[in-house]
């Protein structure tokens, strides 16, 4: 590849290895710069000629093993799901530069009009992995950032006080449950961690959960972190210590074979029929002791920044659903003058 200059204007000439032969092609340029920057344009645009867009199921399936190497087993099994759903949408497999918006948008309707939440969830999916195919050089733009879902009311999460956690634990006939419950009320920790939770995990020392990456287990973040144990929880604990520990504390804490984690489903199955059993809001599922966990902290003054770093957020703007039982406790502290 080298540039010439002919009456005035700079060409360009390279070998084209599709049509194995030296082109040439006026750049347009009376100038070197110019005709250089035209070079490094030229040189560009040739790179995303050169990647064949995958199709949509061959970009599927690419982007799942890529999301299996860096992300969680739940985060995984959720876009999955929306991947499948918009797969079997639109029926037969097509080049993924050949999606329409139009197509997009249909999908996302008819999403919305059976479940808000769920359009929702699969925008969020898709759009990210439309734009790991941009990152990719396989499309252009982002397509779905052209489409805007419609606004729906947002919720306060909803929690429980520790009177109805109470009487949940008191219609729990499982004791391994019971204390499973009780964990995850008194931590915030989310389901997939309390399932895999190790003896190795907990220092009785100094009284901390340290929430611990492994091959078999990651944390929604990536990230380790370390949660205090209260008093209550810190003798649920101790009953359940193997009598000898050392030999033992790579052993789960929470099992029904040892050996073997709870499945998160079952856990989660479970902790609804206590909620029912307890003739409480049938709203209420296991996510709730996260929800709980933070609002209980929140409504007795404990910083954001500090509910953050026991939920293990990424991000404040995540925790800031709590912000609205902060503000109440602002008001209260203000009327008592």
């Amino acid at each position: 590849m080298f540039l010439f200059k002919r009456n005035d204007i700079y060409y360009l000439e390279y070998f084209d290895d599709f049509e194995n032969k030296l082109k040439r092609i006026s750049t347009k340029c009376k100038f070197k710069s110019d005709a250089i920057k035209f070079i490094s344009n030229f040189n560009k645009r040739k790179v995303k000629e050169s990647i064949k867009p995958p199709s949509l199921h061959q970009f599927i399936k690419e982007y799942l093993g890529q999301l299996e190497l860096t992300q969680s087993k739940s985060y995984l099994r959720t876009v999955t799901y929306s991947l499948d759903i918009f797969k079997n949408y639109i029926g037969k497999d097509v080049p993924l530069n050949q999606l329409k918006v139009n197509d997009l948008e249909k999908f996302f309707t008819d999403k919305f009009s059976k479940s808000k939440y769920s359009a929702f969830l699969h925008y969020r999916n898709l759009r990210s992995a439309f734009q790991k195919a941009v990152f990719w050089n396989y499309l252009e733009i982002n397509i779905i950032k052209k489409i805007k879902l419609p606004k729906i009311a947002k919720s306060f999460p909803i929690f429980i006080s520790e009177n109805q956690f109470q009487l949940i634990i008191k219609n729990t006939k499982e004791e391994n449950l019971r204390d499973l419950f009780y964990t995850a009320f008194y931590t915030g920790m989310r389901l997939g961690e309390l399932v895999n939770i190790k003896w190795s995990w907990i220092d009785f020392n100094q009284n901390l959960i340290k929430i611990k990456n492994s091959e078999i287990f990651t944390t929604k973040s990536k990230k380790e972190r370390i949660i205090p144990i209260n008093k209550r929880l810190y003798q649920v604990l101790k009953n359940r210590i193997p009598k000898i520990l050392k030999i033992n504390d790579d052993e789960f804490v929470f099992y029904r074979i040892k050996g073997i984690c709870y499945n998160e489903d079952f856990v989660s199955k479970q902790f609804k029929k206590s909620v029912r059993a307890s003739g409480l809001d049938d709203k209420i599922h296991f996510h709730t002791l996260r929800h709980s966990f933070a609002s209980l902290l929140v409504q007795r003054g404990v910083s954001l920044y500090v509910v953050k770093e026991l939920l293990g957020h990424e991000d404040l703007s995540t925790t800031q659903i709590y912000s609205h039982l902060q503000r109440q406790n602002l008001m209260d502290a203000v009327n008592l003058l």
